[in-house]
């Protein structure tokens, strides 16, 4: 292409294969020699360079720089507590069995669920009928055996006189002795079988030996009781309702850290949302063993002035084994975590030989490791017993890529 200075730009031609091309010069460039315009051109290019190798540096850099956004809490004191969990069932304090000592047709029932009694009140009775048709036929021979006695004593006393003045053989004297001795014998057996069918009949009322709380009445009117191989159960009488227990099913690996007098919480499903307080009264030694699994059972007491806690109901139990109060503290996800993927110390550099966790704090914009020692996890919370902490450290718990763009320094140890 040949431009030439002494044409108007719009009347320049160029020659393609036989045809002449017209097209407009720009003013800028009208009138340039081709060298001027040449040299234009390179440091136009060589510009253009600049600017964009300057777009690239910048980008690059905005892709390098940091978006890195910490989640942090502060660093504070609290209480830490141990737990063995373990599912138990209410009972109250002390059930007691009231059953049949005679076998019969129940005749009458006093008693019912949720009866309140007082020692001594009948709660049913057993048709008496039998046993005292016993006691008249006692009595009856115990009467007519005292009457041979006394008869034969009077017998004993005159032969005892008459043997004194020789009217008769003193051996007569001693026959008669020996029959009042035996009459006096079957007198005695006689009393005893009246006074066992005096007891067999007032068994015939099934009484409460305490104070209570029917919970349980097993027996109805008409039903025949047997008692001559087991005593029947006829009722189970609580004796306060007010004092209850918990006895729980407790794992064998949780056993060594249980004792007497720690303190325990527990729910019921009737109510989720009330935690119930008591004390570990009993540690039972007895095992049981289940598809081998060894439990323990382990007793809870517990105050129910509100009765609101009744027999059977199932209790999930915490038994608080080991607490640490107002002892400075931080979360385990605090212990997981660890900034941009590191797992380990830096090559060259190891923890601390007294250490036994490390955690990340917050300081100057970036993540700084401390070494701590550990004391007791409750599984949400560790006890720091040794840690290098300032007054304003916040904890670093994790981190998240959508941040506010600004550079962080690289984690520090």
């Amino acid at each position: 292409m040949t431009v030439t200075s002494e044409r108007p730009p719009d009347a320049e031609k160029v020659e393609s294969r036989g045809k002449v091309l017209k097209f407009p010069v720009p003013a800028a460039i009208a009138g340039r020699s081709w060298p001027h315009l040449k040299r234009d051109l390179l440091v136009a290019a060589a510009a253009s360079a600049l600017i964009i190798a300057a777009l690239g540096a910048w980008l690059w850099s905005m892709g390098t720089r940091s978006t890195t956004q910490y989640t942090t809490v502060p660093i504070a004191r609290g209480t830490i507590s141990r737990t063995a969990t373990a599912t138990g069932t209410v009972n109250p304090v002390l059930t007691i069995i009231v059953g049949a000592y005679d076998s019969g047709v129940i005749q009458n029932i006093y008693c019912d669920y949720n009866t309140r009694v007082k020692a001594g009140k009948v709660c049913a009775k057993i048709d008496p009928r039998p046993y005292q048709a016993t006691l008249d036929q006692d009595s009856a021979q115990l009467q007519r055996d005292q009457a041979i006695l006394d008869k034969d004593r009077t017998d004993l006393a005159r032969y005892q006189k008459l043997a004194e003045q020789n009217s008769i053989a003193r051996q007569q004297a001693e026959d008669q002795s020996f029959v009042v001795n035996q009459d006096e014998g079957t007198v005695a057996l006689d009393r005893a079988l009246v006074q066992s069918a005096k007891l067999n009949l007032n068994y015939t009322n099934i009484i409460s030996p305490v104070d209570g709380t029917v919970v349980s009445r097993n027996v109805t009117g008409g039903q025949t009781v047997a008692s001559s191989f087991q005593t029947p159960t006829l009722f189970l009488i609580a004796t306060d309702l007010k004092q209850m227990e918990v006895d729980t099913n407790t794992s064998e690996g949780d056993m060594g850290g249980i004792k007497v007098g720690d303190k325990a919480s527990f729910t019921v499903d009737a109510y989720p949302k009330r935690m119930f307080r008591g004390t570990v009264v009993q540690v039972r030694v007895s095992p049981n063993t289940v598809q081998n699994v060894v439990t323990y059972d382990v007793v809870i007491g517990v105050d129910n002035n509100d009765l609101a806690l009744v027999p059977g109901m199932t209790a999930s139990t915490e038994i608080v084994v080991d607490q640490r109060n107002d002892v400075l503290r931080v979360p385990d996800q605090a212990l997981r975590y660890t900034p941009g993927g590191l797992t380990a110390f830096p090559a060259g550099g190891t923890a601390p030989s007294t250490a036994t966790a490390r955690v990340w704090v917050l300081r100057d914009g970036g993540p700084v490791a401390v070494a701590i020692v550990t004391g007791l996890d409750d599984g949400n919370f560790s006890e720091v017993v040794q840690g290098d902490f300032r007054p304003d450290d916040q904890l670093i718990i994790g981190e998240s890529g959508q941040g506010s763009g600004q550079s962080a320094p690289p984690p520090r140890f």
